[in-house]
């Protein structure tokens, strides 16, 4: 499936839900990755005026869960995430941060993912390490 087809896919999934709150957009995908962006604005920003922790896992966990389904494109398979950590190793105040999930390990039923936040300047904002687990859906 083409590039643009996939991403149309997967921004349309986004209506309706957190990642339409959020203004989550997935903005890029290959082989072996994906990548979404959310603006950083006050609508995400903690008391102290910078991106919540929160909202970027929930930006991490959003394109690490896509990425299973994206990448072993099975449409009879239901994925979750299961456990994720973030390391917040930069703040940021505004403009966008981007998320790219990369598989560390991808078993049939448990995949492992890292995903790097990082703002436009391409500075690490967050690493994160999301494990999902993949089911045939009912």
């Amino acid at each position: 499936m083409e590039k643009e087809k996939i991403l149309e896919i997967c921004n349309a999934l986004s209506k309706g839900n957190l990642m339409e709150t959020l203004e989550m957009e997935f903005v890029d995908v290959g082989d072996d990755f994906l990548s979404a962006r959310m603006p950083v604005t006050p609508r995400v920003h903690q008391l102290d005026g910078v991106l919540h922790g929160g909202a970027t896992v929930a930006l991490a966990e959003t394109v690490g869960s896509a990425a299973v389904s994206v990448l072993n494109r099975d449409a009879n398979v239901s994925t979750v995430g299961i456990e994720i950590s973030a390391n917040h190793v930069r703040s940021v105040s505004s403009g966008y941060v981007t998320a790219t999930a990369r598989p560390i390990h991808s078993g049939k039923t448990i995949q492992l993912w890292e995903i790097k936040v990082v703002d436009e300047d391409d500075n690490l904002i967050s690493h994160c390490k999301l494990s999902t687990f993949s089911r045939p859906k009912k």
